[in-house]
């Protein structure tokens, strides 16, 4: 077999792999699942007819409970897209973790944010978006897609902020 191959029906490299969109989105919640349980938490991934949640959180003792949306991208970039509904969706107990898959044998890194945070941020990043001149200095038209990053890591594994 060639370097940089690994076995099975697909011969897909390893790091170049991509699955469907929605593939992805129930592996970065199962992903998420896991790590919480991992760290001794109960987690349960909700119905997928639930609005804005995907999982529910809760601490060992059952003192405090969190709902959590998932948001999963393939490659390691740290840029996540939204709707304009996450402006709205704010509770001191819902948070985003933003997943980034990697390659399949890379562990998924995991950025752990307070709702009120996103919706400050995609509030804030798509004000200035649309400020900004498009191509040919047209102006932007509004629009429901936000996006969410982290570029800095200042959320990168920050479970504690769930306060679990």
């Amino acid at each position: 077999m060639a370097p940089g191959r690994r076995s099975g029906t697909l011969g897909y490299c390893a790091r170049a792999m991509r699955i469907p969109s929605p593939l992805a989105g129930v592996a970065g919640e199962y992903f998420v699942a896991g790590e919480l349980s991992r760290r001794g938490y109960i987690a349960s991934i909700s119905l997928r007819n639930t609005r804005g949640i995907d999982i529910v959180a809760t601490n060992a003792e059952a003192s405090r409970s969190i709902t959590i949306q998932c948001k999963t991208s393939q490659v390691a970039r740290k840029v996540w897209v939204l709707n304009e509904k996450s402006e709205e969706f704010v509770s001191a107990t819902h948070f985003y973790v933003f997943v980034a898959l990697g390659g399949v044998s890379e562990r998924p890194t995991y950025h752990v944010v307070p709702s009120s945070d996103v919706a400050k941020q995609t509030r804030e990043l798509h004000r200035e978006w649309l400020l900004k001149p498009g191509r040919g200095g047209r102006k932007h038209v509004d629009n429901a897609v936000r996006n969410f990053s982290d570029r800095r890591d200042a959320y990168l594994e920050r479970w504690d902020l769930l306060g679990l």
